[in-house]
């Protein structure tokens, strides 16, 4: 049996001048990235300096999400659902709610991958979601306690 040596000269091709063989790979990204950024620069100066120029105070003003930036009578006929009008602030339990379904929504992202692969994580992985789920009751309990659940 013959074994030959190993070459370890690499061609010019993959290798470039100067030592920098896997840059090389990324120069036709960093040109897709290039004519990318070119285009959306081009598009928005072609906009601006091609389309009307139409301006009224409507325009100019925020958008609130559909909400119409002038004051309404609390509870009218005009008023939203929740009573209140847009330039009124919005109460904390509003906030609190949102906060807390975030907590519980990160909850199921976490609990979700640990029911696909519950098999393959043996004891560990069930340790390891037991604390969690005991620390997220702990916090509901808390939040449950403290009267953050309420509508009053």
């Amino acid at each position: 049996m013959l074994v030959r040596p190993v070459d370890d000269r690499r061609s010019t091709a993959t290798r470039g001048k100067g030592g920098f063989g896997a840059m090389n790979l990324y120069v036709p990204i960093l040109v897709l990235g290039a004519i990318a950024a070119a285009f959306a620069v081009f598009s928005a100066m072609l906009a601006s300096a091609v389309g009307p120029r139409r301006y009224n105070r409507a325009k100019l003003e925020a958008y609130e999400c559909g909400i119409e930036p002038i004051p309404k009578p609390l509870r009218g006929r005009d008023s939203g659902s929740a009573g209140l009008s847009a330039g009124q602030r919005i109460p904390v339990k509003y906030y609190l709610t949102a906060m807390l379904f975030i907590i519980f929504d990160i909850e199921i992202v976490f609990l979700y991958p640990w029911a696909i692969y519950f098999d393959s994580l043996g004891l560990f992985g069930l340790i390891a979601m037991a604390l969690f789920i005991f620390n997220v009751s702990v916090a509901y309990a808390y939040e449950w306690r403290r009267g953050g659940l309420s509508w009053d």
